[in-house]
C-alpha cells in the first residue's frame, strides 16, 4: 500500500455512491492495521464541486471527485483491489487536504 493509490471501496454499503477509496496515509505508517482514505464519488453525484476541496480524477475512464471532507480511517481489508495510482495528481490532492485542516 502507498500513499495516493486508488482502491476499490470494499464496503458493500457504500460502494454504489462511493466505488473508489484514495489512500492519503504517509508511507512510513504503512505498519498500521487502518489507512486514512478519501470516498472517491462519481462525477454525475455531484451538482457543484467546491474549487480546491473537491478535485477531480480519473478512474478507470470515469470522472470522480474527491470528497475531502469526508475522509476517514478505515481497516486495511476494506480496501478492495488496488486499481491505480493518483500520485500525479498529488499537488491537487494536498491542496484539497490544506484547505480542509488549515483553510487555504
Amino acid at each position: 500500500m502507498a500513499q495516493f493509490d486508488v482502491y476499490e471501496n470494499g464496503n458493500m454499503e457504500t460502494r454504489e455512491l462511493y466505488p473508489y477509496l484514495l489512500d492519503i496515509q504517509a508511507d512510513i505508517l504503512a505498519e498500521l492495521p487502518t489507512r486514512i482514505v478519501v470516498p472517491l464519488v462519481s462525477a454525475s453525484a455531484v451538482k457543484k464541486p467546491i474549487p480546491i476541496l473537491q478535485p477531480e480524477l480519473e478512474i478507470k475512464g470515469q470522472r470522480v471527485y474527491l470528497q475531502t471532507a469526508q475522509l476517514a480511517g478505515v481497516s486495511q481489508n476494506l480496501l478492495g483491489l488496488r486499481i491505480c495510482s493518483a500520485r500525479a495528481s498529488r499537488d491537487q490532492i494536498i491542496a484539497a487536504l490544506d484547505l480542509a485542516f488549515i483553510g487555504y
